[in-house]
């Protein structure tokens, strides 16, 4: 089995990393200046217990029986780079939020979902940090939209170092995960702290009555993936440092399209993605002033 990663970023350039330095055969997929860079000097993968370089062969592989995608890009990038790969290719989507394996199933007969616990950064071309340990993340695989299958890729995981599990129903997983990165776009505006807000909170309880309304279950108990130091931010904070757009459309725009469709009103989550859409910096608000911009599209009771 081959593995080509497409998107090497925070995820994807971790996954990559230990993917190759346990033996798999890896090809990786990267933009820009962080593409140059791994050309120049190799993938540098910074963890709690050490750093070291991999250097995979950069671009889509000339593909063969036994490839396997692994998708680790922001879901508004999910169909561009999807693009040039055959529609036999197995895809297993590394992302957030619940719409990338919709997506990628317009086009591709078998696709995985991967609810992904994976602290790390990639703010320098050329280098991710991973913050996991022991292990350096959690990543649960099943076929999408329910079925289990992936064992060979989990088993490739977990010969990484990996914590990963086979689910018959990932996409529940990816749900609750859903409702933990509906912080994300906060904690960008205002900070890590702001994660544990009032507002936080009210996203999530709109999530769930959304989910509630279309019928969707969701998971509670998501794995822990304990951190040896504190990461700068998470992926949004990071896209929004680096001059990168925004997932917020596939987070917290989800719940406000499951609103709308089943009638249920998202008045935190659309005001977050008005100020997402304005935001020019990270850290830019305190909690407070997030409390007042939000308030003209009034509030909902905890």
């Amino acid at each position: 089995m081959r593995f080509a990663v497409i998107g090497a970023g925070a995820v994807g350039g971790v996954v990559a990393g230990h993917l190759a330095r346990g033996g798999a055969e890896v090809a990786l997929v990267a933009r820009g200046a962080h593409a140059d860079a791994i050309a120049a000097n190799g993938l540098r993968i910074e963890t709690p217990a050490e750093t070291f370089v991999v250097h995979p062969p950069l671009g889509l592989p000339v593909w063969r029986a036994g490839d396997v995608v692994l998708l680790a890009v922001k879901t508004q990038d999910v169909a561009s780079a999807l693009h040039d790969v055959p529609v036999d290719v197995p895809v297993v989507c590394l992302t957030n939020g619940i719409a990338a394996e919709r997506i990628a199933a317009q086009r591709f007969a078998e696709v995985w979902g991967a609810m992904v616990v994976l602290p790390a950064s990639h703010l320098v071309p050329g280098v991710v940090q991973s913050f996991g340990s022991p292990v350096p993340g959690a990543i649960h695989v099943g076929r999408y939209p329910q079925g289990t299958g992936a064992q060979q890729i989990v088993d490739a995981l977990c010969a990484a170092g990996f914590a990963a599990l086979s689910r018959d129903d990932v996409m529940r997983e990816k749900r609750g995960k859903l409702l933990v990165n509906l912080a994300n776009v906060i904690e960008m505006l205002c900070g890590p702290e702001a994660r544990h807000s009032a507002i936080a909170a009210q996203a999530r309880a709109e999530g769930i009555a959304c989910f509630a309304a279309a019928g969707l279950s969701y998971a509670n108990d998501l794995p822990h993936v304990a951190l040896a130091g504190a990461r700068p931010g998470g992926s949004m904070w990071q896209s929004l440092a680096r001059g990168k757009s925004l997932e917020v459309d596939y987070l917290n725009g989800e719940i406000v399209a499951l609103g709308r469709t089943h009638g249920v009103a998202t008045p935190i989550n659309t005001a977050l993605l008005r100020l997402a859409a304005e935001a020019v910096r990270p850290g830019a608000m305190s909690v407070a002033e997030l409390e007042r911009a939000v308030e003209p599209s009034g509030s909902m009771p905890m």
